[in-house]
């Protein structure tokens, strides 16, 4: 035992040393220069809500897991409590993914209110305080996923989101939605006449974010902002120049603040506009190959003319279960994912599963160098030395 405890130490120290970084430092203790930089000689791996065809989406333990499986961006919708704190929530409705239907002090709070054109009702979030939204426990949308981590998650700020990246033990980027943002300025008052998008961009820069695409500060914190609606994106821009994404929703769906139609904003003469504005484009990937019996048909020239105005191309969403992947793929997510990285030539890739689709990035990338390797033999020293910490006396 000794010998082994011996061998493994030194195991150890030769290869931190040769890192000439610290051995699996705790995140509380890595400082920036440390962390290992954002990978950005591939496609991004945008952990869609979290990790949440594991865990619940858009928690604490959503992200964190995301960022254990190897993701470069946690992505997050962000919408208000009735007091005006910002949220990580993707519905303005609780009622898909919490437990407020058991909560019968708050049976009182149903309303039926616009939104996007579409008479809802449920419990929403802006007829909620911080307070009481955080009494609540988040769970799994889809009756198909894991269940067993129900009633377990609160819901969590944007600041809290925040700190989850800036917290990691590398350098993992953020990449928050302006959700919704003309039903949250209709229902949520800010003083001083501030709208949603100023809080949103007031947070952050409260944590440093700034900087254009690539640029250093943008390399330390990096950051897209997404936005379904065109006139946020432009508010925005004026208030930072963090790169910015504008989504695209299904061909049927209007534009909320404009009314605009798919075929009017996927327009040349509307990808010469708003390049000014955003580096890229998120649109629905059916729109991208569009889809008939579940077969994919021939593809758009969509990537083709966004490439062309120098916009990057990150389509939603990407799923392993059998009902989400065409039967082209053949009930394999890795062949989804070769297919729009190598035929399609996207520049990111939002999943529900961002450990699925880091293993296939890693099992096929040409760019893997010296510190990939350096970091995968640590990993595996850790798992080694794991067992025999308890131990560690009796060397």
């Amino acid at each position: 035992m000794g010998s082994l405890c011996s061998f493994l130490f030194f195991l150890v120290w030769f290869v931190g040393h040769a890192a000439a970084r610290p051995f699996y430092p705790l995140p509380s203790k890595v400082a920036n220069g440390l962390r290992q930089p954002l990978q950005t000689s591939r496609p991004y791996n945008i952990a869609h809500r979290g990790s949440n065809g594991e865990i619940p989406e858009e928690t604490d333990f959503a992200y964190r897991r995301a960022i254990e499986e190897g993701t470069d961006f946690i992505e997050s919708d962000i919408l208000s409590s009735k007091d005006g704190i910002l949220i990580c929530f993707h519905d303005v409705t609780l009622d898909g993914t919490t437990d407020i239907a058991e909560y019968k002090e708050f049976a009182n709070r149903k309303r039926t209110y616009e939104v996007q054109g579409v008479n809802i009702t449920g419990f929403f979030t802006v007829d909620f305080t911080l307070k009481e939204l955080k009494s609540l426990r988040v769970r799994q949308r889809y009756p198909f996923r894991d269940q067993q981590y129900n009633g377990k998650f609160q819901i969590i700020t944007f600041e809290e989101f925040i700190a989850i990246a800036l917290d990691a033990p590398r350098v993992v980027g953020i990449y928050p939605e302006i959700k919704n943002p003309v039903f949250i300025n209709e229902h949520v008052k800010w003083s001083h006449g501030k709208r949603f998008e100023d809080k949103f961009v007031e947070t952050l820069k409260k944590y440093g974010y700034k900087g254009s695409y690539m640029s250093e500060d943008w390399l330390k914190q990096p950051v897209f902002i997404q936005s379904f609606a065109p006139t946020s994106l432009i508010y925005a821009s004026n208030l930072t120049n963090s790169p910015k994404i504008f989504l695209i929703d299904d061909i049927t769906i209007p534009t909320q603040d404009t009314n605009q139609s798919y075929w009017d904003i996927t327009s040349d003469e509307y990808f010469g506009f708003i390049k000014q504005y955003v580096v890229g484009i998120g649109p629905w990937k059916d729109t991208i190959v569009p889809v008939a019996h579940n077969n994919l048909l021939e593809p758009t020239d969509l990537v083709a003319r966004a490439h062309a105005h120098n916009l990057q191309v990150h389509p939603y969403t990407y799923r392993n279960e059998n009902m989400f992947l065409h039967f082209n793929f053949h009930q394999d997510p890795h062949q989804e994912y070769a297919y729009w990285i190598q035929n399609i030539g996207v520049d990111g890739l939002f999943t529900d599963f961002p450990g699925s689709l880091h293993i296939f990035q890693e099992s096929t990338s040409k760019n893997g160098g010296d510190n990939d390797t350096t970091m995968s033999l640590l990993h595996k020293i850790a798992l080694m030395v794991s067992p025999f910490e308890k131990s560690a006396d009796t060397c």
